[in-house]
């Protein structure tokens, strides 16, 4: 019996018979698969099989993805919160000019209706300037003489009296509120006819009635007007409200403290009275003759 050594590389199929035999079966599976499906089961544990090594080979390059997204949403971010930061701050502003806006159309509109309610001349003015002395009640207006604008002259608003015109400039003039110390107006009381002297205190929130006897009528609630009587204030015209009336048997006089119905530290527009009733001049007083002071010294 004969024996031959194994020989010492292994042969088998050559490349070409290998290539057509692995072809035959993938053309035999994929007929097999369009046509009766054999292969789904297959295919679907292959995929999930497959599936986490697919999501491990794609992960950087979504890491990668997430990563840049994260930084450009971040900064957009950013541009749209300092854009809506800065929208926001400019409709708060115009929002606030429009609501300043409303509040001037509304005291402006009841300023025109008091041009139709008194028989006299206004002249529309706005506030400009504050006094700097802080012991006197004072502003400056923009009208002045070149605008007929006169000493004397009272300015009112759209809810009572607010002051005087006492010094005039070619286009501005000073105005003493009715709260200031040397201010006085002769007012009347609405309820009983009463007249009186109202004076400032240099309180913007305070008047007070001078010389008032203790059994003179007031009350807590009096509306005093203007009682026309100097020829500078128009008659009618609201001056302030009694808010506390004090009687003392140790004074002469009641101390009745008042509140202006006027704005006098609100708005920034007011009215002028350039035409206010004209008095007759007081008659003059006669010089008495020396025969008649020696009869009364006799």
């Amino acid at each position: 019996m004969e024996h031959q050594p194994p020989p010492f590389f292994k042969t088998g199929p050559t490349p070409l018979a290998r290539l057509l035999i692995f072809s035959a079966l993938s053309l035999a599976f994929l007929v097999a698969d369009a046509r009766f499906n054999y292969l789904l089961t297959l295919r679907q544990v292959a995929a999930v099989v497959v599936y986490p090594f697919q999501r491990i080979a794609t992960a950087p390059a979504s890491i990668a993805r997430r990563i840049g997204e994260f930084f450009v949403t971040h900064g957009s971010l950013r541009e749209d919160n300092a854009r809506l930061a800065r929208e926001n701050f400019e409709n708060a502003t115009r929002l606030q000019q429009l609501e300043a806006l409303r509040a001037e159309n509304a005291q402006l509109r009841e300023l025109l209706a008091i041009r139709g309610r008194i028989g006299v001349e206004l002249a529309a003015a706005e506030v400009l300037y504050a006094s700097r002395d802080p012991f006197t009640r004072k502003v400056i207006v923009d009208r002045g003489s070149r605008h007929q604008v006169l000493p004397g002259q009272a300015v009112i608003d759209n809810r009572g009296v607010v002051g005087q015109v006492t010094r005039v400039y070619p286009w501005l003039a000073e105005v003493t509120l009715v709260t200031d110390k040397g201010q006085f107006i002769p007012v009347q009381n609405l309820r009983n006819g009463l007249r009186a002297v109202l004076a400032g205190t240099g309180n913007d929130g305070a008047l007070e009635l001078r010389f008032i006897p203790l059994n003179a009528d007031y009350q807590n609630g009096d509306r005093l007007v203007t009682s026309g009587i100097d020829g500078v204030y128009p008659p009618g015209l609201p001056v302030a409200q009694v808010m506390h009336v004090e009687r003392s048997a140790a004074q002469i006089f009641a101390r009745i403290t008042c509140a202006p119905l006027g704005g006098v530290s609100n708005h920034a527009q007011v009215l002028i009275v350039r035409g206010a009733r004209e008095l007759p001049p007081r008659p003059v007083e006669e010089p008495k003759s020396p025969r008649a002071r020696k009869s009364r010294k006799g």
